[in-house]
């Protein structure tokens, strides 16, 4: 999985369940998607969530400016309406800021905004893939720091553990010239309002699987990290990976300086946000992370990072059930 059901907080309802986020280069400006709602989109979007787009424009892992996505009730048509606002600043971390309304609509409609931006929100094709088989032998050999072993995974059963599967995506495009920054980062975060007033963090996601990688499925330490932001990354978080990293590695033998290796693989990771050079080719790989594609083999990347080995996934982009569009909003089609 990538960040799909990642936690129990998450598990709780899936609407508010980020599986994957991407930022790339679309046809108009720079395209961001977050998509919720693994294995079926059923139900859409909550009505009392939030879905932000968070944005960092000076490298220090504080968000700048985020794009909040809001609905309403589910109708009988099976849509909804829905809402963006922009809040810049201190604003951008206050969930009871008040921001500028950008657009009004419908799911389902492609929606623009005064400043040429587009929204579109609705049931799409989950774009990730991933053999089951082989997340499962990564995420035991660093988690439990025994060797990984490939000769142990049935290649010939290879089969992509989304096929078939929706999400229910938010795609939003933005100009180039609405940003100031020639590189900037991109994290996504869903809340729930509470009984008691004010937001619960449900989820958040940047790079892929490392939830999935690092923590035991269903775990608190799981939860913890969902709801705490990127800037505290390596201050929690770094001191576990790096001890993981560096016995699997040690497990492996892949490393002559094992310690050095979980180094980098922390400041690879945190803080926990995707870096994206506007304007540029997007891609999530082996020479570099520049954004992340729809089509992107990440898993693989992250698994050679972590592993310091490659790791076939068994599987690349075809095996999606129908492969992205070039035109907005990119993704294909519900299954």
């Amino acid at each position: 999985m990538s960040h799909h059901l990642d936690s129990p907080l998450a598990r709780e309802d899936p609407r508010l369940d980020i599986s994957d986020v991407y930022v790339f280069r679309g046809t108009t400006g720079t395209a961001f998607v977050i998509n919720v709602n693994p294995l079926s989109g059923a139900g859409a979007f909550h009505p009392e969530g939030r879905y932000e787009f968070r944005i960092d424009t000076d490298g220090d892992a504080v968000e700048d400016v985020t794009y909040c996505v809001t609905f309403g009730d589910l109708d009988a048509d099976g849509h909804q309406v829905l809402e963006l606002r922009r809040l810049d600043g201190a604003d951008a971390r206050n969930r009871d800021a008040a921001g500028t309304v950008l657009a009004h609509g419908r799911t389902g409609t492609e929606l623009g905004t005064e400043s040429n931006m587009r929204i579109w929100a609705g049931p799409a094709a989950d774009p990730f893939y991933i053999y089951g088989a082989v997340v499962g032998a990564v995420r035991d050999a660093v988690v439990k720091g025994t060797p990984f072993d490939p000769a142990a995974i049935d290649y010939e059963r290879s089969a992509n553990l989304f096929a078939g599967t929706n999400v229910s995506a938010i795609v939003l495009e933005i100009p180039d010239e609405d940003f100031e920054a020639k590189t900037i980062g991109f994290w996504g975060t869903t809340a729930l309002a509470t009984d008691a007033g004010g937001w619960r963090q449900i989820n958040r996601c940047a790079h892929p699987l490392v939830n999935t990688i690092f923590y035991p499925d269903g775990s608190q330490e799981a939860d913890d990290y969902n709801v705490t932001p990127p800037s505290e990354d390596r201050e929690l978080y770094g001191p576990l990976v790096n001890d993981l990293v560096s016995k699997a590695v040690t497990a492996a033998h892949t490393s002559d300086d094992p310690a050095e290796h979980a180094r980098r693989v922390v400041d690879a990771i945190f803080p926990d946000i995707l870096r994206y050079e506007i304007g540029t080719t997007a891609g999530f790989g082996f020479a570099g992370r520049n954004g992340r594609g729809l089509a992107d083999c990440a898993p693989e990347v992250m698994f050679a990072l972590v592993l310091n080995r490659a790791v076939p996934l068994g599987l690349d982009s075809r095996a999606v059930t129908e492969a992205p569009s070039r035109k907005f909003p990119y993704l294909a089609p519900p299954v």
